[in-house]
């Protein structure tokens, strides 16, 4: 393959891309795995490639955003001390006393369906499940639920139209949003409910106050990720077991297996599909060579269903290594909310499971999946009985 920068190898917004991902992805990573395009510059498909990105900061530089994104796009030592005071909210301590309040949510929303009959997954839960347990975990009144859910909406028909002047009106809506919490919390004072939020605008770092704009992006990175990767995986679990009976049947026989099965099934179908870096100097990958300030793009959607990683892609297995599972990214900038997240999802499937007698497809009803940069499903219809 030439290592001469090409003009387009792949049009990631071809509609037989957008229609089904996954197998776009699996097809490039046999016929072009380090592949340039317009849209996205290099796409990375393979899973070594992919890995080394990861694990390499000095080079692939995760400083790609035009915006203050805390601790995203930062490289070391500056993403190191943002990293060290974001930790500890979701260290094993604080995931014990948030547990209860979860599962709670959880059971509240599978009690509410219908005792038997179909059901979009997408609407009944997924969506509502990532916005309640997120407020929750945020401190958040109820009454932000409703706005909450509108300003999602939006800003997935905004992203998925690329409209960027919309997306940053979306993104100053936002902001504006937390800015008066922590007006609120201000004008509380020692009043202000000790809760997420509270505590992190009272954080410092290098011995000074956050300012509130570091406190906007930080909350900003948790609040959006959460709700678009939580409800993509509330949907992709759904419709996994729906399709696959004997394997809902081993979880409800053995939930402790839960865990690894969560982590796999997200494997084998991506919630979130890509992230990007940066080439801080001129770098060969995957037989060809970039220049500096190239922009990268790490496609978890084919590096975790990788053959040469992974074997049968699409092969439900338990005993694989989890270190080879890029679910959560790796090296430095590994997620730090993945505890939060596999609780979330542990707690959610296990309540769903106990709290129902079985989950069945609707066959002339296929699932639609959701277009780039999105993964998982946008629609997801279910026959569910409790």
């Amino acid at each position: 393959m030439s290592k001469h920068c090409p003009h387009q190898d792949w049009d990631p917004r071809a509609d037989t891309v957008l229609d089904d991902q996954l197998a776009a992805y699996d097809a490039m990573r046999q016929r072009c795995p380090v592949a340039f395009s317009d849209y996205l510059q290099w796409s990375l498909f393979r899973h070594e490639d992919v890995k080394r990105v990861l694990e390499d900061h000095a080079t692939f530089s995760n400083a790609a955003s035009r915006h203050l994104s805390i601790p995203n796009a930062m490289d070391p030592p500056e993403h190191t001390r943002f990293r060290r005071l974001i930790e500890p909210y979701f260290a094993p301590g604080p995931m014990r006393d948030f547990e209860p309040l979860c599962r709670e949510i959880a059971v509240e929303l599978i009690d509410s369906l219908p005792a038997e009959g179909e059901l979009e997954v997408m609407t009944a839960l997924g969506h509502p499940f990532a916005l309640r347990v997120q407020c929750a975990f945020m401190g958040w009144p109820d009454a932000l639920h409703v706005p909450m859910q509108a300003w999602v909406e939006r800003q997935q028909a905004a992203t998925l139209a690329g409209d960027r002047e919309a997306l940053g009106r979306l993104a100053l809506e936002f902001d504006g949003v937390i800015r008066s919490l922590l007006a609120e919390r201000r004008l509380a004072g020692a009043l202000a409910p000790d809760d997420v939020t509270t505590r992190l605008m009272n954080e410092r770092v290098d011995g000074r106050a956050l300012t509130d704009e570091e406190v906007v992006s930080i909350i900003r990175n948790w609040t959006v990720g959460e709700l678009g990767t939580i409800s993509a995986c509330v949907g992709i679990l759904l419709r996994y077991l729906a399709e696959h009976g004997e394997v809902q049947a081993r979880l409800r026989r053995e939930p402790e297996l839960l865990p690894a099965a969560i982590d796999e099934i997200l494997r084998i179908d991506a919630p979130l599909m890509s992230n990007r870096r940066v080439t801080t100097c001129p770098v060969e990958i995957g037989g060809r060579r970039t220049e500096a300030g190239q922009r990268l793009t790490l496609l978890w959607g084919s590096a975790n269903r990788d053959e040469a990683a992974f074997g049968d892609p699409d092969e439900f297995r338990l005993d694989r290594d989890p270190s080879l599972n890029l679910l959560y990214g790796a090296g430095v900038h590994v997620c730090p909310g993945a505890p939060l997240a596999r609780m979330e999802l542990q707690l959610f499937t296990q309540a769903l499971l106990k709290h129902t007698r079985q989950l069945a497809s609707v066959v002339e009803k296929p699932a639609t999946r959701a277009r780039f940069p999105a993964g998982g499903y946008s629609q997801v219809r279910l026959r569910v009985t409790l």
